[in-house]
């Protein structure tokens, strides 16, 4: 039993440290996603039972990648398709060979599948649960519910657009400097997109938010390791981990909703807002402002709270400016009404919410109906307040949001 449990634990560490490594060589070579999934896959249940008896073997890694290999070729066997599989076999048979020889590790070209999955003919929807499954390895039940989607939807998303990666040739590899910064937008989405789809938190799915805000996290310090001199990326590290510092004090001891401006500072995790604050300002030092550092530049003064006592508002509406000035986003223009509103009181907030009203976008859009009813509060339009809070409730899928909103309906009174 100690056998069998050491084995596991030593196939779980090399899959948390090198599942997206070994899919990328594979991927890289076949160009066939859902085959090095597949091969890799049944390289690490032969790993769980052959580890307990033989003892984990010195290079796990090669052990894994030699056993991928040979379901690759069986596969191809089966399919009737190894005289066309057979010259990206023989490469991968021949450099895993080279490696061993020479005592190298299997090269790490993770990066290159991030790119190829977010590569422009990929759905953009689907762009972030592809990086979340052949980098990290979840399952599409996993990725179904951090998404709010069915896991058959998720599942033949992901299974299409695999497909379309090896149908359309997209290429394995890092971008040339003049296409980096579009292409690398869509991977820091995606990443976003994850570490965002998490954070919703509804009750159900908590499970899900944990592991995927985590997930995201590790990607961004993942894709810091590979692009090191990319200022937005550690934004976007930044903007995360200032974000994921704040999850325990979001929750009263008896589960309450506590929003940003109640949280005790305290309960925030200093390590996190530490990292998050080195991360902000090596990406000062490059002087290629964009739109994460600017997020994170927010996180970072509302963090100030905690040495300070005070929200810098003036200064979080300055970033707000610099937002709206990048992204035309109605989601960064409601913030910026919000912020509007601490220096200069609800009515000036509720004006530029207004000029928001035709955005159909904002619809179904929780947070808009939010903002309106808050601030109608403050400027003492209960009567107005009423129907937007309650619309907000009506939105909100977290029980212990909805909860929190509606105890500001209450409290309005008839």
């Amino acid at each position: 039993m100690a056998a069998q449990g050491e084995a596991r634990s030593a196939a779980e560490a090399v899959a948390r440290a090198s599942y997206g490594k070994l899919v990328a060589f594979l991927c890289a070579r076949t160009r066939d996603v859902a085959a090095a999934e597949d091969a890799l896959g049944e390289a690490f249940a032969q790993a769980l039972a052959h580890w307990p008896q033989d003892g984990v073997p010195e290079r796990p890694e090669a052990w894994l990648m030699t056993a991928a290999r040979r379901r690759l070729i069986d596969a191809a066997r089966r399919r009737s398709r190894a005289a066309e599989a057979e010259p990206a076999l023989r490469l991968v048979s021949d450099e895993l060979a080279a490696l061993a020889e020479e005592g190298r590790a299997v090269p790490d070209e993770r990066l290159s599948l991030m790119f190829a999955c977010a590569h422009p003919a990929i759905e953009p929807a689907v762009r972030a649960p592809l990086i979340l499954q052949t980098i990290l390895g979840l399952d599409a039940g996993a990725i179904a519910g951090a998404f709010l989607v069915a896991p058959a939807t998720m599942g033949q998303r992901l299974v299409r657009a695999k497909a379309k990666i090896k149908q359309a040739g997209i290429p394995f590899r890092r971008p040339e400097r003049a296409e980096l910064p579009e292409r690398l937008e869509a991977v820091l989405d995606a990443i976003y997109a994850a570490f965002a789809s998490g954070w919703i938190d509804p009750a159900s799915a908590q499970a899900h938010r944990d592991n995927l805000t985590g997930e995201a996290i590790f990607l961004g310090r993942l894709l810091i390791q590979l692009l090191p001199d990319e200022a937005e990326a550690l934004g976007l590290l930044a903007l995360m981990l200032h974000v994921e510092a704040r999850q325990a004090a979001r929750r009263s001891e008896a589960g309450a909703y506590v929003p940003l401006s109640e949280q005790d500072p305290r309960r925030w995790n200093a390590v996190l807002i530490g990292e998050a604050e080195a991360a902000l300002l090596r990406a000062s030092a490059m002087g290629a402002i964009g739109r994460y550092q600017l997020e994170a530049a927010v996180q970072s003064a509302h963090a100030a709270r905690r040495l300070t006592g005070s929200v810098p508002w003036p200064s979080i509406v300055q970033l707000y400016d610099g937002l709206a000035a990048l992204s035309q986003s109605p989601v960064v223009r409601i913030n910026r009404a919000v912020a509007v509103a601490e220096v200069e009181g609800a009515a000036a907030g509720l004006a530029l919410l207004d000029e928001l009203a035709g955005d159909e976008r904002l619809t179904s859009y929780q947070p808009w109906w939010a903002a309106q009813a808050g601030l109608l509060v403050k400027a003492g339009r209960f009567g107005e307040a009423r129907p937007a809070y309650e619309r907000a409730i009506g939105l909100e899928t977290d029980p212990a949001v909805r909860r929190f909103l509606q105890e500001k309906l209450t409290a309005i009174g008839p």
